[in-house]
This record gives structure tokens, sequence and C-alpha cells, in this order.
């Protein structure tokens, strides 16, 4: 059994060394296709090595309609679907219902291909070779929609090629690619981030850059606009301190409420927040209670009192320079998501959206809980059985439009290889779905 320590400093590391195994295509028609936003810095330095164009597979996974963690097929760009027709069997996915999520998941793709490209077309694949570069394989479902998305666009021959996989992925994968290149396959294999010394999200403005570089451009953003300073908020006789976030074109902010004995400093918190403002969401990190109150427990489960200022302070945002007029939604972890279905409560189509990690939505109440109207996602690990099946009763009495996404392998904290990865990511394309408006980022007037 080989056992292996850190491969990777980084992607670009990791992507020097794919190149190395990718020689052999240089100066054949080939294009360098990555799937974003981690494989984009791996394959930018394959089409650098290669002198191939790069561009991106922009797919979308369909998830299951009451299990959206698990994938009954994919879509892309043009049009291309491919499904897996023993999920929809065991699922009973009728024909309704796929529609359904690929009409919201085309709107997703995309808003995302606009993004990355802008009115750029798609790179014409057909007769070609294509590489297709990720970070790594975990479970290749991914990896296998991109290649079949690339074949139906026209490649000639596929090769999917990525720094770590794991020893099977071969067996998996054969099918759907010509040829298939991997730097190393390690053994034991629980996630792609433990073979990287910085696995830190990709985001938005990096893949841009990236891209324009590719492109020979110089890959500047055109809007300086961001923002990123501290707060003090005023909230019912006394000032909590804050972050806020705004990244260039936001189209969004989500205000966060922390867990019991947590603050703004929460280091999850932030990795989730660092991975929302990668993807155009400005966020908010404050604390619900000052130094003096922290030490009070009954003031840490006062779910009323936690609620009454997270209200506040997204009424607060109205008045706020950089936030004022981004469509609002409230991410809540632990306690905090109790706090976050109050405040939808009282806020009523001021708030877009909520997400829930690892959350007791229960300690809201049913009667806050009927009049919830925004739309819910509940994120929790599997292994958290107890807070699962709170969650479970407590969607049921959500008004809105909920969803409980499960993620495997995972326990109340995300504590788990690459399981907080999995939840910001949930929570982004959640925010993204809901909170943008059809006239452009800003609301004015919620």
């Amino acid at each position: 059994m080989h056992v292996t320590g850190t491969n990777f400093t980084d992607r670009t590391d990791a992507g020097r060394q794919l190149a190395a195994r990718l020689a052999h295509l240089a100066g054949r028609d080939t294009v360098v296709v990555a799937l974003p936003r981690g494989g984009v810095p791996v394959a930018a330095e394959v089409a650098t090595a290669l002198g191939a164009p790069l561009d991106i597979c922009v797919i979308r996974k369909l998830g299951v309609p009451y299990q959206p963690e698990l994938a009954m097929g994919a879509i892309g760009e043009g049009g291309v679907r491919v499904l897996n027709e023993q999920v929809l069997r065991l699922a009973r996915v009728g024909d309704d219902q796929l529609a359904e999520v690929e009409r919201r998941e085309r709107t997703e793709l995309a808003r995302r291909a606009r993004r990355y490209r802008g009115d750029r077309p798609a790179a014409d694949l057909r007769g070609r070779t294509v590489v297709v570069v990720d970070d790594g394989i975990a479970t290749g479902s991914t990896a296998k929609a991109a290649c079949r998305i690339v074949r139906a666009r026209g490649a000639a021959r596929v090769v999917l090629a990525v720094p770590v996989a794991p020893r099977d992925w071969t067996d998996r994968l054969a099918e759907v690619a010509d040829e298939l290149v991997c730097v190393d396959t390690p053994s034991p294999f629980f996630a792609i981030g433990e073979f990287y010394t910085d696995f830190s999200q990709t985001g938005d403005d990096e893949v841009l850059r990236l891209l324009a570089e590719a492109r020979g451009e110089d890959g500047r953003s055109g809007d300086p606009d961001g923002v990123d300073r501290e707060l003090l908020l005023p909230v019912a006789g006394v000032r909590l301190a804050g972050r806020l976030t705004v990244p260039a074109g936001a189209c969004g902010i989500v205000v966060f409420a922390h867990g019991s004995g947590s603050g703004r400093h929460s280091p999850r918190n932030r990795h989730v927040a660092r991975y929302l403002n990668g993807v155009g969401l400005a966020t908010v990190l404050f604390d619900l209670l000052t130094e003096a109150e922290e030490p009070d427990r009954r003031k840490v489960f006062d779910v009323g009192l936690l609620s009454s200022r997270l209200t506040a302070v997204a009424r607060e945002l109205e008045h706020t320079d950089g936030a004022r007029g981004l469509p609002l939604g409230l991410f809540g972890a632990s306690t905090g998501a109790a706090a976050a279905l109050h405040t939808a409560a009282e806020l009523g189509p001021a708030v877009r959206a909520v997400v829930s990690r690892g959350g007791r939505p229960d300690l809201a109440g049913p009667d806050v809980l009927s009049r919830v109207e925004a739309p819910t996602l509940l994120v929790v690990g599997a292994l958290d059985t107890t807070v699962l099946d709170l969650n479970r009763q407590a969607r049921a009495r959500l008004r809105g439009g909920s969803e409980l996404a499960v993620v495997p392998h995972a326990s109340h904290l995300f504590e788990e290889p690459g399981t907080l990865d999995q939840a910001a990511e949930l929570a982004g394309d959640w925010f993204l779905r809901h909170l943008p408006s059809a006239d452009g980022p800003r609301a004015e007037g919620r």
C-alpha cells in the first residue's frame, strides 16, 4: 500500500507537474478545457505548456429533487444533457420533476457561463483533441459528465487529466475517455485537498484573470468598487462589531448568524464567507453579542434576542455604503439558524433566501417556521443524526420552498476533510439561485 503526504504546493504546482505528463499532446490540434473553478489554475499551466487554447466546461449537476446531493445527471452548454438512468429509475423521478430541475440548473449554468466568458462563444471542439482538466478526482461523477459533454460537442479524442485520484479511478472512468493521465494515485484516499498544502477556494476573480491571460489579455477587473472593512452596527442600545466584504459587481449580500459560543471570527463561517465572496456575493460577519454579554449563557441561547439583533442589522444595511440595495440572504449556523429563520419570518419578502448549516431550525418554534416564506436550504452532516432528524421535522413546518442537503461523512461541525467545502458550495449555489433579481444585482427599495 502506497501512503503519501502532501504532493502539491498548490494548484499551480499541480498543473506544472501534470503538464509534464502531457507533453506528447503539444503541437497537435488540442484544446484544454478546465472544470471551474478549482480546475482552472491547473489547466492554465497545462495550456501554457502545450501551447493550446484554454476554455472551460461549465456543467451543472442535476440532483434528485428530494436528495439534491445525489446526481441523476448533468447538463452542459449547447443543450447537452447526460442522464444516469439507474439513479432516475431507483429514485422514481418523473419527467416533470426532471424537467423542473433541468430548467432551474440551466438558468444557473447560463449565468455562470456569462460570468466566465462574457459575450465570447465557447471553443469549437469539433474534430479536436480535448484535454479535460480538474484539480483531482474524488467520486469521478463530475469528470465523467464533463467528458461526455465535450464528446457530445464534437471532440474527436478526449483526454482526462488530473493531478491526483484514487487508485481505482481508471476503472471508474475508462469508458468516457480515450486516455487517462494522473500524476499520483495515493492510497488511502479520503479527499482531494489532503494532497495539497494550499487547497483554498479558487474565486471567480482568479478564474477570470487566468482565462483573460490565456487569451493574451491582462485579466484585470475594470470595476474597482469592492469593499472590505470593519463595521460598528448600532443595535438596540449596543454596538455590535462586524465585517462587511463586498466583491466588485456583487449580486447579493449574505448576513451570517453564528452559533452558540462563536462570533464573527468563527473559522467555519469565515471559510464559507470567503467562498461566497469568490462567487460574487457580499457578506456581513458580525457578533450577535457584545464582549460583556458573551459569558452570559442565557443570552447565548436567547433566540429571541439574537434574532431581534439580526433583524436590526439586516435593516441597518439599507443605510450602509456598499451594501445598500443588494438582495438579502441569511446564513445561520447552529442556534444562529433559528435566529435567521426568525428574521426571515419578520422581514418577509425582504429576505430572498436562507441557508442553515448544521443548524437548529427547530429552536425557532413551529409558529415562526410556518411564517417563513423565503426559500430555505438545510445543510446537515450525515453523521449528525440527531440534528438531521430535527431538521427533517422542522422542514415539514416551513411554508416556503425548502430543500434538505445531507453531506456524506460530515459530523455536526463539518470538521472532516472536504465537508465544509461541500457545505459552502451548496450555500453558494442556493444564494446564487435565489438572490439575484431579473433586473440586475441591485434591488433598490428592499
